[in-house]
């Protein structure tokens, strides 16, 4: 399907943007329009797909609008098809497209974000779908956060969009009972642009600022929430390192490595006067605990100078609060700029991170810690081999050589 007013020729690369900044968008009007949230996200993924093809050589006047259009017609061509019940043949029946009208005038992306995060639904049903509902991340990037393969993902995407069929696309009045839900979809977003799971670039900017204005959104309408405070003060005291994570030609820089001048003070600040004032409030959770290391990292004026006992006890009591493997290894790594590698290698055993090539680096290092340099350059090997995003998998590749060299 195509429009007759359209611009020339632009690149994948700015169609695929487009479609991740305009998805939201679309989904929000075509839900609030014809009710059905699941059915409207259906009709909206085929429109995406439609725009992926089209779009490249003949861009629309009006982006938004051709994707509300298109979603709509093939929303109204599926009631009518299935005609499995009177209401939606009435429904088809009466409905007219004027896509101009349905163009959005405010931002539906909260009322997205708690309608996904149901509470009948498990979190690994309501997380997923709504990182691709709200967020737009693929299917395999979704796979990659939770460790699993891209078909399991795609099959638990699938049961929680069936379980949300026929909910009305309106803020539920439950919302608060869904709020940790939504923060964790916060704050898989902005590790997924932060560090992005595949790829040519080690950084998703598009990802992380839209992360990081949700959270600004959310933390304005539950101001006295302390852990929508904290996972704001986190990604605020996260972001404020980015500029110093890659080099001129985009490869990776190691924390202990980074340019710390290049950190973005204002950031720093404003993460460090949100996470006084909610550890003030006494009751700290996961986000807060999150936070206050990345508060230990931003003021250190050096790697050495780094507080990484009180880092390494954080990491204590927020895997004893999460149990989260992720945690364990973080913990391993502060474990060994305090009590060395060994320790922190006997950390690590039993530890299961599926496939992830991170446990791989961090062995890598660990090993070369303590010597065993064979070790160290199998460690790295895996983990290159296991990493999708090209930035890391450039580094650890450069690691396993480094070391063998030494050999």
């Amino acid at each position: 399907m195509s429009d007759p007013s359209v611009t020339g020729p632009v690149s994948d690369l700015y169609v695929e943007g487009l479609l991740r900044e305009l998805a939201p968008q679309a989904l929000g009007a075509v839900a609030r329009r014809y009710g059905d949230f699941a059915d409207a996200e259906d009709a909206v993924q085929e429109a995406l797909l439609a725009a992926a093809a089209e779009w490249p050589t003949k861009l629309p006047d009006s982006p938004l609008s051709w994707l509300i259009r298109v979603a709509s017609r093939r929303l109204i061509d599926e009631y009518r098809r299935t005609d499995a019940r009177r209401r939606r043949e009435d429904l088809a029946a009466s409905l007219s497209i004027h896509h101009d009208e349905m163009v959005p005038s405010s931002d539906d992306s909260l009322v997205m974000l708690f309608l996904c995060c149901d509470p009948t639904l498990s979190p690994t049903l309501s997380i997923p779908l709504t990182l691709r509902a709200v967020a737009g991340l693929t299917t395999r990037e979704i796979a990659a956060a939770y460790l699993v393969t891209e078909a399991t993902m795609a099959q638990r995407i699938s049961r929680a969009k069936a379980k949300l069929r026929g909910h009305r696309f309106e803020l539920p009045a439950d919302s608060a009972a869904r709020l940790r839900s939504v923060c964790e979809v916060l704050y898989l977003l902005f590790n997924e642009g932060y560090t992005s799971s595949s790829g040519a670039d080690l950084v998703r900017v598009d990802l992380s600022s839209e992360a990081i204005r949700l959270t600004r959104l959310l933390h304005s309408q539950v101001p006295a929430d302390p852990e929508v405070a904290g996972l704001l003060a986190l990604v605020l005291l996260t972001e404020a390192r980015r500029p110093a994570r890659t080099s001129a030609d985009g490869a990776l820089v190691p924390l202990a490595e980074q340019d710390r001048s290049l950190w973005d003070r204002g950031l720093i600040g404003e993460g460090m006067q949100l996470l006084n004032t909610t550890l003030a409030m006494g009751r700290i959770g996961e986000y807060q605990l999150l936070a206050s290391i990345a508060a230990l990292h931003d003021e250190a004026s050096s790697h050495a100078a780094t507080r990484w006992a009180e880092i390494a006890n954080a990491y204590t009591k927020l895997e004893s609060l999460t149990g989260n493997p992720i945690v364990r290894l973080n913990r391993a790594v502060a474990v060994a700029m305090v009590e060395g590698p060994a320790v922190a290698l006997t950390l690590l055993e039993g530890l299961e991170l599926g496939e992830s090539h991170r446990l791989y680096a961090v062995r890598g290092h660990l090993y070369e810690g303590v010597g065993d340099l064979d070790a160290a350059a199998r460690c790295f090997s895996a983990a290159a081999a296991r990493a999708d995003n090209v930035r890391e998998r450039d580094y650890l590749i450069e690691q396993a050589a480094r070391v063998r060299a030494q050999l």
